[in-house]
């Protein structure tokens, strides 16, 4: 085979149990530290207790299911609902730990669209450039 400059070395494709733990990986993750924290913010500083644990446990696994469910299906939308269901993800996700700090439901929901519009702005950005 002749050297050519400008050719660039390829790795083979991951295959079998590394793709399977790296498609994982993320979701996991993402459920394992949304679980923590959850936990953390319901305990406020208090004794840790069983109903508290499994409440970190439940809200870490719907949270690692819808990303994983958006991660495999959001590549099918147009770039606007794709944009969009990310918002939603984001949005919902972050305002369920904000309203756990006490915090009254209109200044929980103003900070969760507040952080809906950015992920939007920078998701409809990064979709409408890319394709």
């Amino acid at each position: 085979m002749a050297y050519a400059p400008h050719a660039s070395p390829t790795q083979p494709a991951a295959t079998g149990h590394r793709a399977a733990s790296a498609h994982w990986a993320g979701p996991a993750l993402l459920g394992i530290v949304y679980g923590i924290w959850a936990a953390g913010i319901r305990r406020d500083a208090g004794p840790i207790t069983t109903g508290n644990v499994l409440f970190g446990v439940v809200a870490g696994v719907i949270v690692a299911a819808v990303y994983f469910a958006l991660r495999r299906t959001a590549h099918t939308l147009p770039r606007e609902l794709r944009a969009l269901s990310w918002t939603a993800f984001a949005g919902i996700a972050f305002g369920f730990l904000y309203s756990l700090t006490d915090a009254s439901v209109l200044r929980s929901v103003i900070m969760s669209l507040l952080v809906a519009g950015g992920v939007f702005v920078v998701t409809f950005y990064r979709y409408y450039t890319t394709e």
